[in-house]
C-alpha cells in the first residue's frame, strides 16, 4: 500500500544528490550502490542507508525496477476494486499475498482499491482476478492496457 504522508518530507542534500543521479539510470552491476557512491563520494553503507530513510520517510513510495511484462514474455494488467471500508485492510492483506500483484494503492473515490497484476499468460491474470474477487466477496474491474504510453519525468532537486 502507498503510505500518505501528512507532510513532506525534508530532503538533506546527500539525498538531494542521490535523487538527481540516480533519475536518469541505475546502474546494472554487482554493487550498484558502491558504483553511486564512488561518482558521489560517499560510501556504499551510507547510499543504502539514505535511500532506506527516503522510502521510509515517505519520501520515495517506491524503490525498484519497473518492468514490462510484454517485453519479457508476459501480459499484466490493472485491476480496480470497490470495497467497503470496514473490509478494506482484510482486502488489502488479500490482494498483496499474490506474487502476481504490484502497484496496489488504495485511491480517495468510489474504486478505492487500484493494483496491476503481471502473469506469463491472460489466463493465469483471469485466474488470479477471479480468485480475489472469490475470496474477497467484491467485484474486480480488469481494466487490460489497449496502448502502451511512456511518461518520463525526472525532478532535479535544488542542491546547495
Amino acid at each position: 500500500m502507498k503510505h500518505q504522508v501528512n507532510s513532506a518530507p525534508k530532503l538533506e542534500e546527500g539525498d538531494k544528490i542521490i535523487l538527481n543521479h540516480i533519475q536518469g539510470g541505475f546502474p546494472i552491476t554487482s554493487r550498484p550502490f558502491k558504483e553511486i557512491g564512488e561518482k558521489l563520494g560517499m560510501s556504499e553503507t551510507e547510499v543504502i542507508e539514505r535511500i532506506k530513510n527516503l522510502c521510509l520517510s515517505g519520501a520515495l513510495s517506491r524503490f525498484g525496477p519497473v518492468l514490462n511484462p510484454r517485453r519479457m514474455g508476459g501480459n499484466s494488467t490493472l485491476a480496480a476494486m470497490s470495497v467497503s471500508p470496514d473490509r478494506l485492510e482484510q482486502v488489502i492483506a488479500l490482494v498483496n499475498s499474490y506474487p502476481e500483484v504490484s502497484h496496489n494503492y488504495e485511491r480517495q473515490h468510489r474504486f478505492n482499491l487500484w493494483f496491476v497484476v503481471s502473469a506469463e499468460s491472460e489466463a493465469e491474470i483471469k485466474r488470479v482476478l477471479a480468485e480475489i474477487e472469490a475470496k474477497s466477496s467484491f467485484a474486480v474491474m480488469n481494466l487490460p492496457m489497449m496502448e502502451e504510453y511512456f511518461v518520463g519525468v525526472n525532478f532535479q532537486f535544488e542542491v546547495e
